[in-house]
C-alpha cells in the first residue's frame, strides 16, 4: 500500500518520501483539458509532491505551444517532458531556450539544437528532483546512444545530480525501453516510458531501486486509434494513401504512475498506476 500521509511522509526507520507523479502522453485539447480538470485534486488526494507530464502531442495532436504549455503548467504540472514531435511547432525552438521547464530529449546532442534534455528542480516538499529526457533510435530518427549520452551525463556534470532522478524514455520498442531500465537501474528513481500511448501492466520496482514501466499510456480520448480519430486512422489500414490525422471524441483516460521515493538514497519503494477516466 502507498502511504498517503501529509507530505514530507517519514516511514517509521525515520525515511522521508517524496511522492512523484508522472504522466503520459497528452493528446490535444482532450489531454489538456483532463489534465485541468483532474490533476489539482489529484495533488491534493494523493499528497503529490512533484508531477511531470509528455507533452509533446497536446497542440492540436501534433507538437507543443507555448500557451498550452503554460495552461499544462497552470493545471499542477512542474516539468514538460517530450519527444520526436516537440520540433513540429517552430514557435517551441525559441521557447526551449528560455523555458527551463520544458525538455526535450537530451541525446538529439548540443550541435545547433535548442533546448536542454534534463534539469534539476525542486518539489512541493524541498525535495531537489532530477527530470531526465531521452528518446529511442530504434524504428525513430538516428540520433546519438541514449545509453551512452546517459553515461556521459553522469561523467561530465559540473555537479553531482540529486538522489532523485526520473526518466521519460521516448521510445518505440519496448525491448529498447526494458533495456534502458535495467541499464539505469539503481543510478536513478525511474525510468518510465512515452511514445506508443498504450499503458502497459509491467509497473515494478527493479532489484536495484528503479521504478520502471515500459509506457505510461496517454491522457486521450478513450474511443480512438492511440488518441485520435479512427475515421482519420482507419483509411491508412485499408489502403494505405495519407490521411490527415484528427484528434478523437468523448470520455478521456487519464494515465499516470505515482512513484514513492526515499528522498535520501533516490531508491523508490513504492509505485502504483493512477488510471481516471472523464468526461471533456
Amino acid at each position: 500500500m502507498l502511504d498517503t500521509g501529509a507530505s514530507p511522509r517519514p516511514l517509521n526507520d525515520g525515511r522521508r518520501v517524496c511522492r512523484i507523479l508522472m504522466i503520459g502522453d497528452l493528446i490535444g485539447r482532450p489531454g489538456r483539458v483532463a489534465v485541468e480538470h483532474l490533476l489539482p485534486d489529484l495533488r491534493q488526494e494523493l499528497q503529490i509532491d512533484f508531477v511531470t507530464a509528455n507533452g509533446e502531442n497536446v497542440a492540436g495532436g501534433m507538437g507543443l505551444t507555448a500557451s498550452t504549455a503554460e495552461a499544462m503548467f497552470k493545471s499542477g504540472v512542474d516539468v514538460i517532458t517530450s519527444g520526436n514531435h516537440i520540433w513540429d511547432k517552430r514557435e517551441m525552438y525559441e521557447q526551449l531556450e528560455h523555458e527551463d521547464r520544458i525538455l526535450r530529449p537530451l541525446n538529439y546532442g548540443t550541435d545547433g539544437v535548442p533546448g536542454r534534455g534534463w534539469g534539476v528542480f525542486h518539489a512541493e516538499d524541498g525535495t531537489e528532483v532530477a527530470v531526465l529526457n531521452f528518446q529511442g533510435r530504434t524504428y525513430m530518427i538516428p540520433i546519438e546512444n541514449p545509453f551512452t549520452e546517459f553515461d556521459r551525463l553522469l561523467e561530465q556534470a559540473s555537479e553531482p545530480l540529486p538522489p532523485v532522478r526520473v526518466v521519460d524514455f521516448h521510445c518505440e520498442l519496448t525491448s529498447e525501453k526494458n533495456a534502458f531500465g535495467i541499464y539505469l537501474d539503481g543510478r536513478v528513481s525511474a525510468v518510465v516510458g512515452t511514445h506508443t500511448h498504450v499503458p502497459t501492466a509491467d509497473q515494478r520496482i527493479m532489484p536495484k531501486g528503479t521504478a520502471y514501466q515500459s509506457d505510461l499510456g496517454m491522457v486521450g480520448p478513450i474511443h480512438s486509434v492511440i488518441g485520435f480519430d479512427p475515421a482519420t486512422v482507419i483509411p491508412r489500414f485499408i489502403n494505405g494513401l495519407p490521411t490527415r490525422f484528427e484528434v478523437g471524441s468523448g470520455p478521456v483516460v487519464f494515465n499516470s504512475l505515482l512513484i514513492d521515493v526515499d528522498a535520501a538514497s533516490g531508491r523508490a519503494i513504492g509505485v502504483e498506476r493512477v488510471q481516471r477516466t472523464v468526461e471533456i
